[in-house]
């Protein structure tokens, strides 16, 4: 399910569904312990003159908006038409304490005055484990908590106008023994005060306020998180000393800072294209915990049709990530995940498949043995990548000290062991898992990916005054680039193979030609700068790859490669088209553009993204090529990434076509 927004401060994210409910909650990791489990949700409930409702039970009118006036301003609204209600509600992580901020005003939109109640539901599954949580009232701060070991959640709520606190209350079990959840003890408008339960357990608190006609009050609801029990009750008392008002506008100044730490000209983007730019840079941060770790996404969602969700790291992510973090001025940041790499990578200097925020190995589906024989179960575009991030980051911060800091650690370690993946007779790097995480061999984007690794080596090599190394990683470079043109490129079809398998004995050498067309495989040549943007033979290949995989109905945009079966919708596409690849053909769009008329027509692929990112300014992964309905992890970080990207690409070719 889309995300309606998604919140954090890098020790916490928040996830809410299209209806306003809290559907994921991560602590003390981003991406680490989901404490809703991503199949609980905290419901909230309306009760208006012996009529009640849940905003999900598909009665209410539900909006969000993400920016006023280019500047990041997330609201969602709720309008139940037979209530004759309507909800206004703000929400904020703050951004120096674990506390989950809502304020939601109540606007009584009848010509009488009324009684209204409402209701919030807390549903914990914490640890990720059934068994054991307890839930209780605590009477002498009037707050509900929910707690197993050292995972604490205090929910609170008060009248704003009014200063009066929660005046109902009630904690049950739901899912187990027969009881549906304590939740349906508020659908009579009254809560019989059960003070403690424990197992799977869930709890609710209820305000009643009178709000004249055409009037309106707030509801300041709040939901502090720690491992102490004496100190989440300490950041209760933080928030009603500094009030939840304070500390919503105070952070949402932060925001507003943070996203305009780098002053840009924005040429002749609009307000919307740059307000999902700001709303990416977010993203990128809100997935960003305080360890360096950048996760693939917060939905769990995917638990629902999967054997897992994308709360990983992939160091591919994140290394593109990286270099939209250092072109847009993220130097701090940047470092934090520099720093991570430093710590996950193997003493023999590769990356494995993902992890998981606390820098533990995350699951995999890559064996040790390919047909008999042992293989290290990697994608070495991964390890490629990383080394291509460090350069990035050097190139924009000029940090010649963090460079030497992790040369030996984490570099030196990187490029010695591509480098021992090359086959210096044929220049071929040797076979491992694409990118994609689907199939064994030699691809024309990891060899891309090899290619620029190495030519960042050289530079890097130049920088502390390495002439033996900068020349040795210069040869090594133009042996990969050889290698690709020799054995990758299609004479025939003027076309590259997206994957060969090359064996030394065998009549030709090559035992396997895929000539898939494949997005990654343009994307990798030009990126990486394996052939130059106005090289014939890119060329060639952009028409080739457009002829077959462009989305044939009025969506548009491109899949991943020809028949892509992930999640595809139907067969008369190649695929679904995927943001991703999208951008990815937007940045050679660009990077082609000769005059400003050419470099206009590119912002297509910027309009596109806007159109299809949902109205809380999420990027999903893939679209429903047939209706643009986001499909798959939604927000998907790698999406936001590239989007960033492409308005960079797109600002700096503006300025180059200007001058």
């Amino acid at each position: 399910m889309a995300k309606s927004f998604v919140y954090g401060n890098g020790s916490i994210a928040v996830g809410l569904d299209l209806y306003g409910q809290v559907y994921d909650v991560y602590f003390p990791y981003v991406g680490l312990e989901n404490h809703t489990g991503g199949s609980y949700v905290h419901k909230i409930g309306v009760w208006i003159d012996g009529i009640f409702h849940w905003t999900d039970d598909g009665t209410w009118e539900i909006s969000c908006d993400y920016y006023d006036n280019g500047e990041i301003d997330n609201k969602l609204i709720l309008k139940h038409n037979q209530l004759k209600i309507k909800i206004e509600v703000t929400d904020e992580v703050y951004n120096e304490l674990n506390i989950f901020l809502r304020s939601f005003k109540l606007f009584n939109l009848s010509e009488t005055s009324r009684e209204i109640k409402l209701y919030f539901n807390q549903q914990f599954e914490i640890y990720e484990s059934h068994r054991g949580d307890t839930a209780y009232y605590d009477p002498k701060d009037n707050v509900v908590i929910h707690y197993k070991g050292r995972r604490i959640f205090l929910a609170n709520a008060i009248n704003r106008d009014t200063k009066e606190a929660f005046n109902e209350y009630s904690v049950g079990l739901f899912g187990i023994e027969g009881k549906l959840g304590t939740y349906k003890d508020a659908e009579d408008g009254k809560l019989e005060k059960n003070p403690i339960e424990h197992g799977l357990t869930d709890s609710v608190i209820g305000l009643s306020m009178n709000i004249e006609p055409n009037g309106n009050q707030t509801i300041d609801y709040w939901l502090a998180i720690s491992k102490n029990m004496n100190e989440v009750k300490q950041l209760n008392e933080y928030v009603l000393k500094k009030t939840p008002d304070y500390l919503i506008t105070t952070t949402k100044n932060y925001w507003k800072a943070w996203s305009a730490k780098k002053e840009m000209d924005f040429k002749d983007l609009t307000l919307e294209e740059q307000a999902l730019f700001k709303q990416s840079l977010k993203m990128l941060r809100v997935h960003t915990d305080t360890t360096g770790a950048i996760i693939a996404s917060s939905d769990t969602d995917l638990l629902k049709y999967g054997r897992d969700a994308y709360s990983y790291v992939w160091p591919r992510d994140a290394a593109f990530t990286s270099m939209a973090y250092a072109r847009a001025g993220y130097d701090d940041i940047n470092k934090n995940i520099i720093n991570f790499f430093n710590d996950i990578i193997t003493p023999e200097g590769y990356f494995m498949h993902k992890y998981r925020s606390d820098k533990s190995l995350g699951s995999s589906w890559h064996p040790w043995v390919y047909k008999g024989v042992t293989e290290l179960p990697i994608q070495l575009d991964e390890t490629a990548l990383v080394v291509n991030a460090i350069w990035s980051d050097y190139k924009y911060s000029r940090d010649i000290e963090y460079l030497e800091k992790i040369y030996n650690s984490l570099l030196r370690k990187a490029i010695d062991f591509i480098i021992s993946r090359i086959d210096t007779q044929t220049g071929l790097v040797k076979p491992s898992y694409d990118l994609w995480e689907e199939h064994f061999g030699t691809f024309t984007f990891t060899s891309s990916t090899v290619y620029g690794a190495l030519q960042a080596a050289s530079e890097m090599a130049e920088v502390f005054g390495k002439k033996d190394k900068k020349e040795e990683y210069m040869m090594l470079s133009k042996l990969v680039k050889n290698g690709i043109l020799n054995y990758h490129y299609n004479s025939e079809t003027k076309t590259f193979y997206k994957r060969i398998i090359y064996k030394e004995h065998s009549i030709d050498g090559i035992e396997l030609k895929d000539d898939t067309a494949d997005m990654s495989s343009l994307y990798g040549l030009f990126r990486f700068k394996v052939l130059e943007s106005d090289d014939e033979r890119l060329i060639n290949m952009k028409k080739y790859v457009q002829e077959k995989l462009q989305c044939s109905t009025p969506i548009g945009g491109m899949p991943r490669y020809e028949n892509d079966r992930y999640f595809k919708v139907t067969e008369n596409v190649q695929g679904n088209p995927w943001v991703i690849t999208t951008m990815w053909m937007a940045q050679l769009c660009i990077a082609q553009s000769k005059s400003l008329d050419e470099l206009k027509k590119c912002r297509y692929y910027i309009d596109w993204a806007n159109s299809h990112a949902s109205n809380s300014g999420i990027l999903s992964e893939q679209l429903d090529p047939t209706n643009g309905m986001q499909i798959s992890a939604s927000p998907l970080t790698w999406s936001h990434t590239e989007y960033i990207i492409t308005v960079l690409d797109y600002i700096e070719k503006y300025e180059q076509l200007s001058s």
